[in-house]
């Protein structure tokens, strides 16, 4: 029987926030129970920051040094497949609810094309059924059919609150959103997606990406209340952003960033913690109900359940608010994958704590539907640990990610640290003891995790960690090397014609 795969993102979602995972306050019970009937990945990174880059990595299964798209509107190139089109070469029809934050190709579009002025374009090769993303149109005309007040610009929709005071104001709860949780864009999104699946005639894959728990931080009711402010976790942070701002330019420079600087009132904080744990609580009422769906429908046994998120949030840890940078908190995210088959019956219920990363995404969904994998993937398939077998002897020892902080549209980061548009990056290794970070042109980081969880003390000064430095320098820069871009490098032309030869890069 044909496998379908219904791919979930949630954007924004640090990978603690699991009941499953023993949270002290976040209850997740649909998750939860895929999890049990599934394999839950502990230690799930995303390669890149913020939505744009970190999608690429996902869809394409290439790491930023090789795609390119750095950045929220930096174009991903045309000759870049991805797991839509090699899903569609074999027949499926691969659909998308939600978005994709693709920057498409400007060099193959037309002038007046509106995908050249936005960098939420959908991924080549889907067939978007709904988009949402900065200017939701079918929901809001969904929101207005049924007599919802719209504000102007539509895109406060998604931030729309009900009057009255807010809990840093008096309120004894966050204020929630004007309109109650079965209109908002999780349910109304989710609704649609299933009821695509219901109709599906054949094998299906969908991919329902919901924006929360991704800020705007209000939450319809009863989600805005179900969790106290004072009772959330407290912040992981020095006494003073000045403190943490003393630790790398980069950090002073991030922190002076308004956007990016965690509010000095604690009870907003409060209030927006609260409210993010709510709205995760929301996403996963919602795909219990999508669960549900496919068990009265038959689908639970042939189809494969991915869930993850682009990225994480710093939530005032550090003093900063989002995703940046190279703190764990913004890049470790939850996955768990659910496979119906009787071959992944062995790994049911495992919790896997090797690393793994987005990169690793396509490559499974693909060999699931029994498409080729193409070479340009820099991850690999999961399947060994979905069906039990424990990783291969050659599996990844640690995580890698990139960020890159360059803007062509502003140039604020340069000026401040005294670099190049094209110096405004770094590049991340991390296993369970060090972690290294790399600057093209600044001073690099060290940080012992088991000593120092919280990422506060940077080694790379002390004498004593010389050679741990050169050893982690050295990982990476070999990271890189196995991972630059083969396209062709596995073809030579000769007298007989082309001989070709991958190889593996483990």
């Amino acid at each position: 029987m044909p496998l379908n795969i219904l791919f979930i993102t949630a954007d924004q979602w640090r990978a603690e926030c699991l009941s499953a995972l023993g949270h002290p306050v976040v209850r997740t019970p649909n998750l939860d129970a895929l999890a049990r009937d599934g394999v839950l990945f502990a230690n799930h990174f995303a390669n890149a920051v913020p939505c744009g880059p970190s999608r690429t990595s996902l869809h394409t299964g290439m790491y930023l040094q090789n795609h390119r798209s750095g950045t929220n509107g930096t174009p991903l190139e045309a000759r870049h497949t991805n797991w839509a089109r090699e899903a569609a070469a074999i027949g499926y029809d691969p659909v998308l609810f939600g978005y994709t934050d693709t920057s498409l190709d400007p060099r193959e579009l037309q002038e007046d094309d509106p995908w050249r002025f936005t960098y939420e374009g959908p991924l080549p090769g889907i067939r978007p059924l709904v988009l949402m993303g900065d200017t939701p149109r079918q929901w809001v005309d969904w929101l207005r059919s049924q007599g919802y007040r719209i504000p102007e610009p539509i895109q406060r929709a998604y931030s729309l609150r009900a009057d009255g005071p807010d809990y840093e104001d008096g309120a004894s709860v966050p204020r929630p959103l004007a309109m109650p949780s079965e209109a908002d864009d999780t349910n109304w999104l989710a609704d649609r997606c299933m009821d695509y699946i219901r109709n599906a005639d054949g094998p299906f894959i969908a991919h329902l990406s919901i924006l929360r728990p991704h800020p705007p931080f209000v939450a319809p009711e009863p989600y805005n209340a179900m969790y106290d402010p004072m009772a959330v976790p407290g912040f992981s942070r020095l006494a003073a952003p000045e403190d943490e701002a003393a630790q790398h330019p980069w950090l002073a420079h991030q922190l002076s960033r308004r956007a990016f600087r965690a509010p000095a009132v604690d009870k907003r904080l409060r209030r927006m913690k609260a409210v993010y744990y709510g709205l995760m609580r929301e996403v996963d009422d919602t795909l219990g109900r999508v669960f549900a769906m496919l068990k009265e429908t038959g689908r639970w046994d042939d189809t494969m359940i991915v869930f993850t998120s682009d990225h994480g949030e710093q939530m005032g840890d550090h003093w900063l608010l989002g995703k940046c940078g190279y703190f764990d908190a913004s890049y470790r995210i939850p996955l768990i994958v659910r496979d119906p088959r009787r071959s992944a019956d062995a790994g049911r219920g495992q919790v896997v704590t090797r690393f793994t990363e987005n990169v690793d995404i396509m490559p499974t969904m693909l060999e699931a539907i029994g498409a080729e994998i193409p070479l340009q993937c820099d991850g690999r398939s999961l399947s060994p640990f979905l069906e039990g077998k424990g990783a291969p002897e050659t599996w990844r020892t640690e995580a890698h990610w990139e960020f890159d902080f360059r803007d062509p549209a502003d140039d604020t980061a340069e000026k401040a640290l005294g670099l190049t548009m094209h110096q405004c990056s770094m590049n991340i290794i991390r296993d369970e003891r060090f972690k290294y970070v790399h600057f093209t042109k600044l001073p690099p980081l060290l940080f012992d995790l088991q000593e120092d969880p919280g990422e506060f003390t940077n080694l790379a000064g002390d004498p004593r960690y010389v050679s741990v430095m050169l050893e982690y320098a050295q990982k990476l820069l070999s990271w890189r090397m196995n991972h630059d871009e083969q396209v062709l490098t596995h073809i030579s032309l000769t007298h007989k014609g082309p001989v070709s030869r991958p190889v593996a890069r483990y």
